[in-house]
């Protein structure tokens, strides 16, 4: 007899994977706009499922930064490629996160093109504009809160408002390795980041009763574009696996905690980082 707090052994079909786990679902990924990136891997890995999956991206962000921006076609046309069910489709919409009204209007638009959302992939961030504490500005300090923390949060609250309770309601945010030691020099974006690991186990409560999990990954050093040789050589003794993480490491837990599979995992801020902060 089973004791009275297990559930009861899975039926055999239920063990059985569906190949496509994410059919019939809609997910929207930000910060996807560059194919050497980690929203363009999870945007792929979430197509592959079965999603279908809403781009966000704001090239001139991208433009200002030392590996410029990418070609968007080409990064639709990626995704596009990647798609398991042919019933599923990819939207893309351009945004800066920096404007109080864009996670709303983001939302609102993925689901008029889709008609409902199951899974927020709060992906982007702010890179550059940042410095120790002793020359840190206001302006970077709010740059860097606005997009990489409120934006996220409202994204939630947009997301939240609009969900109908149906099974599989997923948000997952991207943290930081400050949640395992310093960063010197980026206060403003450490900062901001560690909003978003602690306030998941508050909004994983908040939403559980609507269907809703809420997890946080810290995908540790991932090669994006921003690690050089210097840096490599400095940090790749702390790889286990004697490499440096590519996008499609994270990609692969994120994609997994879309799906039902994932289900009773919630309020967790979950590393994958290849051993880097063991």
């Amino acid at each position: 007899m089973s004791h009275p707090h297990t559930p009861a052994e899975a039926d055999g079909d239920r063990l059985v994977r569906d190949p496509l786990p994410l059919r019939g679902r809609v997910a929207l990924v930000t910060g996807a706009s560059r194919r050497g990136g980690i929203g363009y891997a999870v945007a792929r890995r979430l197509a592959a499922y079965g999603a279908s999956v809403m781009v966000h991206h704001h090239q001139p962000h991208d433009a200002g930064l030392p590996w410029g921006s990418d070609d968007l076609d080409a990064v639709l046309g990626g995704v596009r490629a990647a798609l398991g069910d042919p019933r599923a489709g990819v939207g893309d919409i351009g945004a800066d996160m920096a404007d109080p009204e864009s996670p709303r209007r983001v939302v609102e638009e993925t689901i008029a093109s889709f008609g409902h959302l199951d899974v927020l992939v709060a992906n982007h961030a702010r890179n550059g504009g940042d410095a120790p504490l002793a020359d840190v500005t206001l302006e970077m300090l709010d740059g860097h809160w606005a997009v990489d923390a409120r934006a996220p949060l409202l994204l939630t609250q947009a997301f939240a408002a609009r969900h109908d309770g149906r099974p599989g309601g997923r948000v997952l945010f991207m943290t930081s390795g400050q949640i395992h030691g310093a960063m010197p020099g980026e206060v403003a974006y450490a900062s901001a980041k560690a909003v978003l690991a602690q306030i998941t186990p508050t909004l994983a409560a908040e939403l559980g009763p609507r269907n809703i999990t809420v997890n946080a990954v810290d995908p540790g050093p991932v090669q994006t574009g921003y690690i050089d040789d210097e840096l490599r050589d400095r940090v790749l003794p702390r790889f286990h696996a004697g490499r440096v993480g590519v996008p499609d490491d994270p990609a692969r837990l994120l994609a997994w905690l879309a799906t039902d599979e994932a289900d009773w995992v919630t309020g967790q801020v979950i590393s994958s980082d290849g051993g880097f902060s063991s």
